[in-house]
């Protein structure tokens, strides 16, 4: 019995031993979010990277959720390596320790990127908008900001709008002639919060709600929407591959990025942070906005980009001017109480 116990315990030690052979081994893993974004990374990234350090890169996709990356690290059994990641999962994995923190030394310096990139944990990969989107077949007298979305008398019909109190709220407080700086320091108090609503209370009747990235471009080119809140990227795609006719008014536009994470305790750190320096260097970076309209980080790769893609990226000095980024930490402290406001002022 004591001999066959110690069989056992030896053959466990072996098979681990092994797991850990093999995760030192395994081919490095980038996770980004699919569809026809990543057919673009493939080809501007993904394949480069393996060419030019004869290596292999497996892909993986996901749909967010801080809870997914949660789950992989307390598992032990984390195959991820380099993810992008959303503003609000980079603040939370970083308090969380879900991640490596970022060597900057070793991906080109800090210096390398514009500030807004730089962080503990991860570094920006790209940077899009919520804009105000229209048909111009439709709506040929271009509405020029956010107080333009709330007249319905100039601008009569209905007006999409992201489900939740995130950007709505701040979209209020612009219309309302607040200032961007100003925002979410009114925000953060009960007269600021009932001023916004008391703006979108103006606005209710005319409202349809959205919940997916897609909805605003199909109800502009339905008809349904006069007026919308949008993802500038959906509304360049619409225009490129449908054909569309839609207009942007970047005045006050809401910005955010995407990020570069490393995961916390993987085998490939070192690989890892050699795609992220591939990845983020601004010859590279430069090859993306043709094909997707998404701000890239890395100072001077927007430099030289022919005049009909710089006036679709949110980077664009004319386009980032006035513009308001999103507070990820605001809305971790104040998203659940405010959440319940929301969705008590929709339901009345």
């Amino acid at each position: 019995m004591l001999r066959r116990s110690f069989g056992a315990v030896l053959a466990l030690g072996m098979t681990v031993m092994a797991g850990n052979a093999m995760a030192q081994q395994r081919d490095l893993t980038v996770v980004s979010w699919g569809g026809a974004y990543q057919d673009a990374q493939r080809e501007i990234f993904f394949r480069p990277f393996q060419q030019s350090t004869s290596s292999r890169l497996l892909e993986e996709t996901w749909d967010g959720g801080v809870g997914v990356l949660r789950a992989k690290i307390q598992s032990g059994a984390n195959n991820w390596d380099v993810v992008q990641v959303e503003s609000e999962e980079l603040l939370i994995g970083c308090e969380e320790g879900l991640f490596e923190k970022m060597d900057f030394a070793a991906i080109g310096g800090r210096e390398r990127f514009i500030p807004e990139a730089v962080s503990e944990c991860g570094v920006g990969n790209i940077l899009y908008s919520f804009i105000l989107a229209f048909d111009r077949a439709r709506t040929p007298n271009a509405p020029a900001s956010w107080a333009d979305f709330f007249d319905t008398q100039r601008f009569p019909g209905k007006r999409g709008l992201r489900r939740g109190p995130k950007a709505t709220l701040e979209i209020a407080l612009l219309a309302d002639g607040v200032p961007p700086g100003e925002v979410y320091k009114l925000l953060a108090t009960n007269a600021g919060v009932d001023r916004a609503f008391r703006k979108l209370d103006q606005l209710k009747p005319s409202i349809i709600w959205w919940e997916r990235g897609s909805q605003p471009a199909q109800l502009l080119a339905s008809g349904e929407l006069a007026l919308t809140v949008a993802y500038n990227g959906r509304i360049t795609a619409a225009n490129q591959t449908d054909n569309r006719n839609f207009g942007i008014s970047w005045t006050n536009n809401l910005f955010t990025l995407d990020s570069w994470v490393v995961m916390k305790g993987t085998p490939n750190r070192t690989a890892a942070l050699s795609f992220i320096n591939f990845v983020t260097q601004p010859a590279r970076q430069a090859e993306l906005p043709p094909r997707i309209p998404y701000g890239p980080t890395a100072r001077g790769a927007q430099d030289g980009l022919p005049a009909a893609v710089l006036a679709n990226l949110p980077t664009t000095p004319a386009n980032a001017a006035g513009a308001l980024q999103i507070s990820d930490q605001f809305w971790l402290d104040n998203l659940d109480k405010l959440n319940q406001r929301f969705n008590n002022w929709v339901s009345r």
